[in-house]
């Protein structure tokens, strides 16, 4: 071990005041405070992001031997994958015939004796030391009479004892080994216990009520565990205090939003405009419908602004409920914008938009009658100066009562004379001062009441993690009527084509979809480009065949979207550039190529392009699954249309990731909470985060609770959560 000066060894650990040490104190105090930790230690833990004490104690063990029930080189049979606590005997290295370096070692334990090789691994030579403890995973095969692994996971764990084993993340090119670890934080969990322990903020009846142990045997008994189950139990508390920082910055940055922000209090006891809408549909809304529009009209009737996310699957009636609250705004005389990422999607919204308002008065005591028609305006790239002069002074004048548009919307000189209500659909495709900058359209300083929508569905426990700054209503029932999309995966695209035909002849549309646009070296993808020439010439020769794409000059994009909503193409070549807002009900079949190559929520989107109308429609999904994952998606996309149970199998598939997606720094992520197993903790650390911050003043009651969200989020980093 590298010696350092004892003298500073523990002043970081002197008792300053009652109580134990607080995970700031921890946080203060670099590694290089602790015994047997100098520089050049230092630096294999740091690139490990391992800088101060409290970095230590959340560099939790990747795994565990339990060497009560550990497996032994005997009890192994052949062709069994297996985890063995072996000792090294003999290692050696040689080039073989081919020139590849060969590392073969020979390790046994009590029952018997395993030789280990390595290719194309020099360093394996350096690594392993006669004598060493190691725990090796892998098959076990048997050549030329001897037992053997190839190329196995190796841990080396030098000469711990004890029932339980942990067994630390490594780095060779950093010098760090699992055993380095382990002695460098026992000797962090000496010091921290030999003094005052650690400060445990959670309130007592909180613990109790979970059955959550304390602070201090968590963090012993995650790195010192017993047994497993002692090991589980630390990582319950370990979970929630986790998951409890999140949930208590996004609900106190909500509240504090409320309760800074000037809304406006909307009158909806007045309700003639929503009942006339209602009785004009031509169908009854959905239960589901009525009670997400209850939700929010009793959000518009508060003086707080509303911000809620609209979750809802393809055709399950978002625009619906959209544009009933928009109307609720609208009958109090003030205005709505609804804004969409794309040109397409703006149109496709205002076509739609327009018709469900159509022959709809409001009141204006300018006019002769004392009423006028409702106006739905469409403001984007593509609006002739003229035309924007027009809605301008229209708009600030109040005679615009819905305004549809993509980012335009929030350009200079576009002013609302008094803006309601805000509608964002697919607000994950803006950024954040995008959206802000809607928010703040009010020249008097009120804040709009804002509805986020997204049809790419979404768990409930990431929804409370990474919208936590909003409020979710679902959308969990589908219109009756609405055709469910039979959906096949086929390996190669020979049965495919008749199929494309088959519609075409019934008189309907199709899809193609390809990932990119231009072919790639790299990627084994069929471009929409190349798809188009070859599916014009081959398959579908004699078809009306268009080709759409982002690099097309917008009047090309116009009208090849325009020839088809009207039936004049039967086959649309495409990349996602359809995925969203793209509505033709005569579209009866979906090809989607290469279809491994999309996530989940992205083939479920594309998907629902069809089905829009009321014919029966397919979803065929074409080429090889290269990995055991992707098969699972593309039979997931198969076995269900249900956009919640496909979120479910995503976050299964792919894990939750980092929440702070985009931070590249910081201790905020999760280390050891999982969205996926921890499901019933978010919801914990949801309940018990509104119960300490109340009405906004409750964590003035927990300090050391506060300090510690502001020690792991920093004001940065939960604006970033809040606003993502």
């Amino acid at each position: 071990m590298e010696s350092t000066d004892s003298g500073v060894h523990g002043r970081y650990l002197q008792a300053v005041g009652e109580g134990g040490i607080t995970l700031r104190e921890l946080g203060a105090r670099p590694v290089t405070d602790l015994n047997g930790v100098g520089d050049a230690r230092a630096r294999a833990l740091a690139a490990a992001d391992v800088n101060s004490i409290l970095d230590l104690l959340g560099f939790y063990p990747r795994r565990y031997l339990d060497r009560t029930r550990e497996a032994t080189v005997a009890g192994l049979s052949v062709g069994d994958e297996g985890m063995v606590l072996v000792r090294v005997g003999t290692v050696s290295s040689r080039r073989t015939r081919n020139r590849r370096s060969l590392v073969e070692a020979r390790v046994s334990d009590d029952t018997g004796e395993l030789r280990l090789t390595f290719f194309n691994q020099p360093w394996r030579a350096d690594q392993l030391k006669v004598g060493m403890q190691a725990v090796v995973f892998g098959r076990l095969d048997s050549y030329q009479g001897n037992l053997q692994m190839t190329n196995p996971v190796v841990d080396l764990v030098g000469d711990r004892t004890g029932r339980i084993v942990a067994i630390y993340p490594q780095s060779e090119t950093a010098g760090l080994h699992s055993w380095d670890v382990d002695g460098i934080v026992a000797e962090a969990l000496r010091r921290v216990m030999k003094v005052r322990g650690l400060s445990d903020p959670l309130p007592d009846e909180v613990r109790e009520r979970y059955g959550l142990v304390g602070r201090s045997d968590a963090y012993r008994t995650i790195h010192r565990p017993g047994s497993l189950h002692e090991m589980g139990e630390a990582r319950r508390r370990l979970v929630f205090d986790e998951l409890l920082r999140i949930q208590l910055a996004l609900v106190q940055r909500k509240v504090d939003l409320e309760r800074t922000s000037v809304g406006i209090a909307h009158d909806v006891g007045e309700t003639a405009l929503l009942d006339g809408f209602r009785s004009g549909l031509g169908f009854r809304m959905t239960a589901a419908q009525d009670r997400v529009v209850g939700e929010i009209l009793a959000d518009l009737a508060r003086p707080a602004p509303m911000h809620r996310l609209l979750q809802g699957d393809v055709g399950s009636g978002k625009t619906v409920v959209a544009v009933a609250t928009m109307l609720a705004a609208v009958q109090g005389g003030h205005q709505a914008a609804v804004m969409v990422p794309t040109e397409v999607l703006a149109e496709q919204h205002h076509t739609t938009i327009s018709v469900l308002l159509d022959s709809m008065t409001v009141s204006d005591p300018a006019t002769l009658l004392g009423h006028r028609p409702l106006k739905v305006d469409l403001l984007t790239g593509r609006t002739s100066a003229a035309e924007r002069r027009r809605i301008g002074s229209q708009l600030l004048a109040g005679g615009v009562d819905v305004l549809i548009g993509t980012h335009a919307l929030i350009q200079e000189g576009v002013e609302f004379g008094s803006l309601g209500v805000v509608v964002i659909d697919e607000q994950h495709r803006f950024g954040v001062e995008q959206r802000a900058a809607l928010r703040d359209k009010n020249r008097d300083g009120t804040a709009p009441d804002v509805l986020v929508m997204t049809a790419t569905p979404i768990t409930r426990t990431a929804a409370m993690t990474v919208y936590g700054d909003l409020d979710v209503s679902v959308l969990d029932e589908m219109p009756p009527g609405r055709n469910p999309i039979a959906t096949s995966w086929h390996e190669d695209d020979a049965d495919v084509w008749p199929v494309v035909r088959g519609e075409v002849e019934a008189g309907r549309q199709a899809y193609v979809v390809c990932p990119l646009i231009d072919e790639s070296a790299t990627l084994e993808v069929r471009s929409a480009e190349e798809a188009f020439a070859s599916l014009s010439a081959g398959e579908l020769a004699g078809l009306r065949v268009g080709l759409l794409h982002g690099r097309l000059r917008r009047e090309d994009k116009e009208e090849t979207m325009g020839l088809f909503r009207s039936g004049g193409l039967d086959v649309l070549v495409a990349t996602t550039v359809i995925e969203v807002g793209v509505d033709v009900p005569n579209a009866t079949a979906m090809v989607i190529l290469d279809a491994a190559r999309f996530g989940i929520a992205q083939l479920h989107q594309l998907r629902g392009r069809v089905g829009r109308g009321d014919q029966a429609s397919r979803c065929l999904l074409v080429g090889e699954a290269p990995t055991p994952e992707a098969e699972e998606r593309l039979r997931a996309l198969v076995r269900t249309t249900d956009g919640f149970e496909l979120a479910e199998v995503d976050l299964d598939l792919r894990g939750e990731g980092t929440i702070m997606g985009e931070r590249q720094k910081g201790r905020n992520d999760l280390r050891l909470a999982s969205l996926r197993r921890d499901r019933e903790w978010v919801e914990a650390a949801r309940a018990e985060a509104l119960l300490m911050v109340g009405e906004g003043d409750g964590m003035a009651d927990h300090p050391e609770l506060a300090d510690e969200v502001s020690l792991f989020l920093a004001d940065d980093e939960s604006d970033f959560l809040l606003k993502s």
